[in-house]
């Protein structure tokens, strides 16, 4: 298999159809052969039926259905981990990663890159405080992190073999995957594309959705909170020194009297609020740790379908079965149908 296309679906039967066409007619002309590895995320619509219905009609189309939603970055895990080509393409399918890039991708690929991510040059049918945001995001994690994160990119790239491999031998459970991705540091290139509006359904992915994927990509790539905290904790008690040296000041030297009530609710007020922040960026980190030392499975698999022509693979509904990280991303073992 040279090349798989991966795509976490999460109530998108209205777009799976659509998508797939446009695959066949970017790769048709290309000749190698590929696959495309959808993931039912937990759909609550008709999608996993449509998906059944493409893999029976197309030799090419394989799913795998998650017991229950995990999340756009745990299915993103699931696709990669069943994926068999020797270089990987993660795209979403709402369409507004244009598939018609792909041939690009591939040809960088052969030329020695073994990341080729989309930059999205134009956002059509996106607010302006979305863009707003996620330029804010990109530049705080550009100064915290010690590695370049590429601005203006999602996860719509093209991985290596080794690249793929290197990713699903992280043993994380709360995941950024663009992070993990960048982190890796394998030689990279990219190509611009215009991001159109959505063809069908609605985003999974509200500004509370993108504040929470944000504050577990800050903690899970850098400390800067924890420093900015205590940074914090510093300059309020200089200032607090400050202000009672001010107040004995003028008590004891300048006679002037000095009603204690209003700066004294004033201050405690002020003093809770910043404990009360330490202790929320403190409990960020602390609940990473709890998730960790559980050591579930990152998700669980329900089905699978379009994988009968692999010696060891099944079809069908089983027992649930469980995957980490590690199962998932061993070359070595054989792991999820490779």
């Amino acid at each position: 298999m040279v090349l798989s296309i991966v795509v976490p679906c999460h109530d998108e039967e209205g777009n799976v159809e659509v998508l797939l066409q446009r695959i066949r007619e970017s790769l048709d002309p290309l000749e190698p052969a590929w696959e495309v590895v959808f993931v039912d995320d937990g759909s609550r619509d008709g999608t996993l039926e449509r998906l059944r219905d493409l893999a029976r009609s197309d030799a090419r189309v394989r799913f795998v259905a998650l017991t229950r939603n995990f999340g756009h970055e745990a299915a993103t895990t699931a696709g990669l981990g069943h994926a068999r080509g020797e270089a990987v393409v993660l795209m979403d399918a709402d369409l507004q990663d244009p598939p018609e890039v792909i041939p690009e991708m591939v040809r960088l690929w052969r030329e020695g890159f073994h990341v080729v991510y989309a930059r999205r040059e134009r956002r059509d049918g996106e607010s302006v405080v979305k863009r707003w945001s996620s330029g804010l995001f990109y530049r705080l994690m550009g100064r915290i992190t010690s590695f370049d994160l590429p601005r203006d990119v999602g996860d719509f790239r093209l991985m290596s073999r080794a690249a793929v491999d290197a990713f699903l031998r992280m043993p994380e459970r709360n995941r950024f995957v663009r992070g993990m991705v960048a982190w890796s540091g394998f030689r990279s290139a990219e190509v611009t594309v215009a991001r159109a509006p959505r063809h069908a359904g609605e985003t999974k992915y509200s500004m509370w959705k993108l504040t929470v994927l944000a504050l577990d990509a800050m903690t899970a790539f850098s400390a800067a909170p924890l420093r900015a905290v205590s940074l914090a904790g510093l300059v309020v008690t200089g200032l607090s020194l400050l202000g009672a040296a001010i107040v004995v000041f003028q008590k004891l030297f300048l006679g002037i009297p000095i009603p204690g009530y209003a700066f004294l609710v004033t201050g405690v007020f002020f003093l809770g609020g910043v404990q009360i922040l330490m202790l929320g960026v403190m409990g960020e980190y602390v609940g990473r740790i709890f998730v960790e030392t559980q050591r579930r499975p990152v998700y669980l698999v329900a089905e699978r379908g379009g994988f009968r022509d692999h010696a060891g693979d099944e079809d069908g509904p089983a027992a649930p079965s469980s995957h980490t990280v590690a199962e998932a991303g061993d070359p070595a073992d054989g792991s999820e149908g490779r």
